[in-house]
């Protein structure tokens, strides 16, 4: 649903970058500025600053005499991703464990429990987080209280990660492990002790990217 005070290049943002997260913009494919003004009847000026905003995103990358293109896929990026992802979350959990609030316990809990009810989780078959607030390593990155964790995590990243997820597909033996990693990093949260919620959350990242080595293999 548009929102009433969104300008036009916030519109065009929001739309690209859903289209090039869920693939109906293939990855690698070029972007042309002429066709997408004419498809958003949008001006060139609102038109490039959602291609910057992409851009920061790491979702689109301009070449020399070629211009704007989607990111590639790639099993070496999707690989240095979740290594990035391990040492980076691994800090935001443990600051989450020394910074939590009643609050943001209590939103992670509630959180949690909305995911136990999804189906193809309580079936084994997928393990789908909804984008933003709703999606437990997000949560808990905002809940580090680092503004700099946050932006790097959930700006820059971000996007990129549930790219790749979208297109390799939900679905995961390993759902139900998750989703039992995900609680027990909450209850280290909870109790206060940054050192064991970081060292969970490093190994529940590890686990995932070995899963997906596994998959690509």
């Amino acid at each position: 649903m548009r929102e009433p005070h969104q300008s036009l290049a916030e519109r065009l943002f929001l739309t690209l970058r859903g289209e090039i997260v869920e693939g109906r913009i293939p990855a690698g494919s070029k972007i042309s500025e002429p066709e997408l003004a004419r498809r958003f009847n949008a001006s060139r000026g609102s038109l490039r600053e959602a291609l910057m905003r992409l851009e920061s995103l790491g979702l689109l990358e301009r070449r020399v005499n070629i211009g704007a293109r989607v990111v590639e896929l790639s099993e070496r990026g999707l690989l240095e991703l979740y290594e990035v992802r391990e040492a980076l979350e691994g800090m935001a959990c443990r600051l989450a464990a020394e910074q939590r609030s009643e609050e943001d316990l209590l939103e992670l809990r509630q959180m949690l429990s909305r995911h136990e009810q999804q189906e193809e989780l309580q079936a084994g078959k997928a393990y789908f987080q909804p984008e933003g607030d709703f999606d437990f390593h997000f949560r808990i990155v905002q809940a580090s209280k680092n503004d700099l964790l946050i932006d790097t995590l959930c700006n820059r990243l971000y996007y990129r990660v549930r790219m790749y997820r979208y297109q390799l597909g939900m679905a995961s033996p390993r759902a139900q492990r998750a989703f039992r990693e995900h609680s027990h990093i909450i209850e280290a949260i909870e109790a206060g002790d940054g050192e064991l919620a970081e060292l969970l959350m490093r190994r529940h990242i590890r686990a995932s990217r070995q899963n997906i080595e596994n998959k690509l293999r």
